[in-house]
C-alpha cells in the first residue's frame, strides 16, 4: 500500500503557542490554553484593530541625495557663522597682495672723497721798525728781540762787525722763527718698551700658598712680585690672581750672560744755540747744549758732529761726551773773515769695542737729531763804506 493512500488524522493549532494538537483535544498540553473556549466575535477583533495607533510615513532617500544634503547644511552652517563673526570684528577681510612692481636699477652714486685736513704752518710774519737808542749793539738788540745779530746785519745791510749804528736809526728787525716741535711718534719711551716686553705669567694663588713659595717655584724675587703686583704687605689670600714678571728672574749659574740692549733712544732736541744763530768775535766761546734722552749707562754717550760747510770747507769734528752740552773749540774757529756756516747735530751711540790703537768702537744706539747750523766769523773785517 503506498504512503498516499494512509488517512492522516485530523488536527487543530493551539491559537496561543502554535502546537499542533488532536481535534478533540480541550487544553493545549504546552501553554494550558482552554481550547474548548468560544473564539471571539469578529466586531471585538475589529474595535481591536481600530485602538491599534497608526504608523508614521517613511521617507526613503538615496546615498547620492543623502551626500548632498550634508555639504549642503554644512556650507549654510560656515557661512552664518562667518557673517556673525564679521559683524563683531572678530574677523577681518583677506588683504590683498599688491603685484611686484618692477624698479629701475639705481645706477651706482660716486664715492666721496675725504679731503685730509691740511697740516699747519708757521706763518711768516713781517719785520717790525726798531729805532737805536744810546749804547745799543746789534748783539743787545738781537738778545733783546731773541734773534741772531747775523739776522739783523743782513736785513738792514750793515758791516758785519755792526760798528755803524746810529742813535735814532730805525733798523728792521725780523720776527724770531718759531723752531716747530717734532711731531708725535708711535714709540713708545724706553720704559715702556721694557715693560711691554717682559715675559709674564698670571698665577691663581692656592691653599698654603705663600709669596715667598711662589717666588720660589718662578725664580722671582719677592720684592719684584710685589712691585709689579702693587702689594704693600707680603700677605696673599686664596684665589687671588697675581701677575709674575719673568723677566725679574735672577741670573742662574753658568757663563755671564749677554748684557740686555736697551730699546733704542728718541733723536735729542737741539737747544743752543737757535737754528741760524751767529757769532763773532765778541764770543769767544760756542756752547752747543740738546735735550738729554735718558740716563745713560756704562759705555754709551752722545756722538756730537759739527761741520764747516762753507765752500770746499770740509773740515769736521766728531767728538763723544756723557753731557748735553758740548763746547766748539777755538782751533776750529775760521780763520778768514768770512762768516763761515757751520753745521752740527747729536746721535746716542753705544761702545761695542775696541779698534787695533785701543780706541773705543761706537754703534748708533738712537735716532739722529735733526741739522742745524750757525755761522761765525773768524777775524775781524773792515766796516762796510757808507755811501
Amino acid at each position: 500500500m503506498s504512503p498516499e493512500n494512509v488517512a492522516q488524522p485530523k488536527t487543530k493549532i493551539c491559537p496561543t503557542c502554535g502546537t499542533r494538537l488532536s481535534e478533540n483535544a480541550t487544553r493545549c498540553l504546552v501553554c494550558g490554553t482552554d481550547l474548548a473556549a468560544r473564539p471571539e466575535p469578529k466586531a471585538a477583533k475589529k474595535a481591536e484593530q481600530a485602538v491599534q495607533a497608526s504608523r508614521m510615513p517613511e521617507i526613503t532617500l538615496s546615498l547620492p541625495l543623502a551626500l548632498g544634503l550634508l555639504v549642503l547644511l554644512l556650507v549654510v552652517g560656515a557661512l552664518v557663522v562667518f557673517f556673525a563673526l564679521k559683524t563683531t570684528g572678530q574677523v577681518t577681510p583677506p588683504t590683498e597682495i599688491p603685484s611686484p612692481t618692477y624698479s629701475p636699477t639705481a645706477s651706482a652714486t660716486a664715492t666721496e672723497t675725504l679731503i685730509p685736513s691740511p697740516i699747519p704752518t708757521i706763518t711768516i710774519q713781517p719785520p717790525f721798525d726798531y729805532t737805536v737808542k744810546s749804547g745799543d749793539t746789534c748783539n743787545g738788540i738781537a738778545f733783546a728781540f731773541g734773534v741772531s745779530p747775523q739776522s739783523i746785519i743782513v736785513l738792514n745791510n750793515l758791516s758785519s762787525q755792526c760798528t755803524d749804528l746810529v742813535v735814532g736809526q730805525v733798523m728792521k728787525i725780523p720776527f724770531p722763527t718759531a723752531t716747530p716741535a717734532p711731531l708725535p711718534t708711535n714709540t713708545p719711551l724706553p720704559a715702556t718698551q721694557t715693560m711691554l716686553a717682559c715675559e709674564r705669567v698670571n698665577v691663581t694663588v692656592q691653599e698654603n700658598d705663600t709669596l715667598s713659595s711662589i717666588a720660589l717655584n718662578y725664580g722671582v724675587s719677592m720684592q719684584a712680585i710685589k712691585d709689579y703686583n702693587g702689594l704693600s704687605t707680603d700677605n696673599v689670600f686664596v684665589g687671588q690672581t697675581l701677575t709674575i714678571p719673568l723677566c725679574a728672574r735672577a741670573a742662574t749659574a753658568g757663563p755671564s750672560p749677554t748684557a740686555t740692549i736697551p730699546p733704542p733712544y728718541p733723536a735729542p732736541n737741539l737747544l743752543l744755540p737757535a737754528d741760524g744763530g751767529a757769532f763773532t768775535l765778541a764770543n769767544d766761546v760756542v756752547t752747543l747744549q740738546w735735550a738729554s734722552v735718558g740716563t745713560l749707562r756704562e759705555g754709551e754717550a752722545y756722538q756730537v758732529v759739527i761741520m764747516d760747510v762753507t765752500g770746499n770747507q770740509g773740515d769736521r769734528i766728531t767728538d763723544y761726551v756723557t753731557d748735553t752740552k758740548y763746547i766748539v773749540p777755538t782751533s776750529f774757529r775760521p780763520k778768514d773773515n768770512v762768516a763761515h756756516v757751520l753745521r752740527w747735530w747729536v746721535v746716542p751711540v753705544r761702545q761695542t769695542g775696541t779698534d787695533e790703537q785701543g780706541q773705543p768702537i761706537y754703534t748708533p744706539s738712537g735716532a739722529a737729531s735733526e741739522k742745524w747750523v750757525f755761522s761765525w766769523v773768524g777775524v775781524a773785517v773792515e766796516g762796510t763804506p757808507s755811501q
